[in-house]
């Protein structure tokens, strides 16, 4: 798969070049993990920026973790490596809330907050309408976007529209970025909080284990989700050849994986985690089997090894990118980003003998 390239260079920026940058991305997992190469090229290319972040509350464990002392607005440190702070855009409780009244005092805070800040730059690396909105909120005097974005009404929103030509979602983050602040960007390595509480959490979890192998079956929307009955069948192989299994849920009650360990037949446990304790467990594991999901994009970026299975999503855009990884996927997959419930055909044609073969080859 794609790699991390072994040489680049970063040119300066001009003497005119924006001093406070303010990056839009809320979320989700995946899709924060894919423009932190970009935003960490330009911290290392210019440590003496002040870089913020707009970001859905629920992943900023991936900015900064909660066991640092200032939460949203903190300062960097050695707990927040990439940017300086971060802001509450919870635009997930706003969509299902609508225009409540929590809601517009939710929207005029962070406006207030974006506007205290005096931006000379805002880029969004997210491009849909919602993100446009918050772009324009900060009062940034250049709001630069994609000349292609992926909800198409959110360019009229930016000031400057940048033509992407990059294969790899990572790839295009760089360019887009990189254009934005006058640089050539190259995506670099993510270094990611590390939580105290949630490191001792994961001890706990892990010890006496053997090697761990995870499996995360969910995904954004139906077409993606490979049969639970599958993982569960995988699971079983691999407790057989002596791997711990664990099942990353998505709460308590999390039907996908609560079936995975009941096809399991007791091979695999569930395990529900914060974003930070996710982040832990992920460093120790030996192996990450899933589909185009978040988990799999922070094994990638954690550089553990994985299995991605992919169906409707090309991997040549949204793979698993920096790491070592077998991807299957069918020749009869058609790419396409309709949320579809059904899982995509193509997808339902990776067998589990496939995926067991793949998962201990890379573990061999």
């Amino acid at each position: 798969m794609t790699g991390y390239p072994a040489d680049h260079k970063v040119l300066p920026a001009g003497d005119d070049a924006a001093k406070r940058v303010l990056i839009v991305r809320t979320g989700a997992m995946g899709d924060v993990l894919h423009a932190l190469p970009a935003v960490t090229a330009l911290r290392r290319a210019h440590p003496d920026w002040f870089i913020g972040w707009a970001i859905e509350p629920r992943w900023s464990g991936l900015l900064q973790s909660s066991s640092s002392a200032g939460g949203s607005g903190a300062t960097r440190g050695p707990q927040m490596p990439v940017v300086d702070r971060w802001y509450d855009a919870n635009t997930s409780v706003w969509k299902r809330s609508g225009l409540s009244g929590q809601t517009l005092e939710d929207v005029n805070r962070l406006r207030r907050r974006l506007r205290g800040e005096r931006f000379d730059l805002c880029v969004d690396l997210q491009g849909s309408i919602r993100s446009g909105v918050i772009g324009r909120m900060s009062g940034a005097r250049r709001f630069v976007g994609s000349a292609a974005p992926r909800e198409g009404p959110a360019r009229w929103l930016y000031t400057e529209r940048v033509q992407v030509h990059r294969l790899h979602v990572i790839e295009q983050g760089c360019a887009l970025l990189g254009a934005a602040v006058g640089l050539t960007l190259a995506p670099e390595s993510v270094s990611l909080p590390q939580d105290e509480g949630a490191e001792a959490w994961c001890c706990r979890l892990l010890e006496g284990s053997g090697p761990i192998v995870l499996l995360a079956p969910t995904a954004g929307w139906g077409a993606k989700i490979w049969p639970a009955a599958r993982y569960g069948a995988v699971a079983r192989a691999l407790g057989e050849a002596g791997y711990r299994v664990l099942v990353n849920a998505a709460g308590d009650g999390d039907v996908t994986a609560l079936e995975v360990v009941e096809e399991s037949g007791g091979a695999a446990e569930m395990v529900s985690c914060s974003v930070e304790q996710l982040i832990a467990l992920m460093r120790r594991v030996a192996l990450v089997v899933a589909g185009d999901t978040g988990p799999l994009h922070l094994a990638a970026a954690l550089g553990r090894p994985v299995v991605g299975l992919y169906g409707p999503t090309d991997p040549a855009r949204n793979g698993p990118y920096g790491t070592q990884a077998r991807v299957l996927r069918h020749s009869d997959s058609r790419t396409s980003h309709a949320r579809l419930i059904e899982a995509e055909a193509g997808l339902l044609r990776i067998g589990v003998d496939e995926v067991v073969s793949a998962a201990m080859e890379m573990l061999g």
